[in-house]
C-alpha cells in the first residue's frame, strides 16, 4: 500500500471517527466513582452481581456490562480465557469504547470491526485466546505491536502496569492516544499503564526492551528476528505467522539453555485452524505495504 493511499484513508478514518466521537462527547458519563487498582475483586461468577457492581464501582452502562457479561460467558465455554485474572481483564475492558459510534451496538459480537483506515477491531475470542495464552502477571513488561483501536493494550493494562504499543499508522496511533488520554481524564487510571508510539513494528521497541511477553496483531510469514530477539529468555509471544489471509496464531516461547543456546518452541494456539488477519505493516522505502489488524 503506498502512503498516499494510507493517506486518504487516514482523511476517510478520521471524518467517520470525528461523527461518533463527537456525538459521543455529548453523552460523556460521569467519572469513573472507583480508581482501578489490581486487587480490586470483580465478581466473575454472576452475572447480576457483576452489572451491579460495575454501575457501582466504574459508572458503566447496563446495556454494554449485560453484552460483555453474555459474550464473557461464551469465551468462557470456548476455553478462550480460562484464569482469574484474565477473566476479570475482559470483564474490566469497556470494548465498546474502542469501537465508532456506527459499531457499538456490535461492539460484543464475535466479529471483526471496521475502525477507518481500512483497519479492525479483532473479534473478543481472538483477543481472549491470544491474551490467555501470554499468561501475563503484574509486572511483566509487555510490548503489543499493532496498536489499532486500543482494545489489545487496553485488556493487557488490566493485567500488568508496564504495556507498550506500537502502530504504524501515524493518524490511528494519534487517534488511539487520544482515546485512552480521554478515557484517563475520566478515571480510567488503568490506562496510564499503557505507553504508546507511532513506528515500525517490526524492529519492536527496543529504547523499552527486554520484553517479557510479546503479541503481534497482523499476519506475517515469519517471526520478525528484532522481537524474539527483544524477547527475554523465558519469555512468551503470540502471532499469527503464513502466508496472506491464511495465518496459524502461534505461541512461541523462548529459551536459553546452559550452553547459551537459543531454543524456540511454537505451538499452535488453534489447533491447526486458520485464523486470516490483514498483513504486517512494514515501512519500505517512502511507503506503507500493509495494515494492522487489533
Amino acid at each position: 500500500m503506498l502512503r498516499r493511499d494510507v493517506l486518504k484513508l487516514a482523511g476517510a478514518g478520521l471524518a467517520t471517527v470525528a461523527v461518533g466521537r463527537t456525538a459521543f462527547a455529548e453523552t460523556t458519563p460521569p467519572p469513573v466513582p472507583t480508581p482501578f487498582d489490581f486487587n480490586l475483586d470483580v465478581p466473575t461468577d454472576n452475572r447480576d452481581a457483576f452489572i451491579a457492581w460495575m454501575e457501582k464501582n466504574r459508572g458503566e452502562k447496563t446495556d454494554f456490562l449485560r453484552q460483555r457479561y453474555d459474550r464473557y460467558q461464551a469465551l468462557i465455554h470456548n476455553r478462550d480465557i480460562w484464569d482469574k485474572p484474565d477473566m476479570r481483564a475482559f470483564l474490566m475492558t469497556p470494548r465498546e469504547e474502542f469501537c465508532l459510534k456506527q459499531n457499538w451496538s456490535r461492539a460484543y459480537e464475535h466479529a471483526f470491526l471496521d475502525i477507518g483506515f481500512g483497519v479492525t477491531i479483532s473479534g473478543p475470542h481472538l483477543v481472549g485466546r491470544m491474551t490467555s495464552n501470554l499468561n501475563v502477571a503484574k509486572g511483566d513488561n509487555v510490548l503489543e505491536i499493532g496498536t489499532g483501536s486500543g482494545y489489545q493494550s487496553a485488556y493487557l493494562a488490566h493485567l500488568t502496569d508496564k504495556v507498550h504499543t506500537i502502530e504504524i499508522i501515524k493518524p490511528l496511533a494519534e487517534r488511539t492516544r487520544a482515546t485512552y488520554d480521554g478515557l484517563i481524564a475520566r478515571g480510567y487510571s488503568e490506562f496510564k499503564n499503557v505507553s504508546t508510539k507511532n513506528a515500525d513494528g517490526y524492529y519492536g521497541w527496543e529504547e523499552a526492551a527486554p520484553f517479557d511477553k510479546i503479541i503481534v496483531t497482523c499476519g506475517i510469514d515469519h517471526v520478525p528476528p528484532p522481537l524474539l530477539q527483544q524477547l527475554k529468555p523465558g519469555g512468551i509471544m503470540c502471532i499469527p505467522v503464513g502466508p496472506p489471509g491464511a495465518q496459524h496464531v502461534l505461541k512461541v516461547e523462548k529459551t536459553v539453555e546452559a550452553d547459551n543456546t537459543i531454543t524456540v518452541k511454537r505451538r499452535d494456539i488453534f489447533d491447526g485452524k486458520i485464523v486470516p488477519f490483514v498483513p504486517f505493516t512494514k515501512l519500505e522505502g517512502d511507503g506503507i505495504k500493509g495494515t494492522h489488524n487489533q
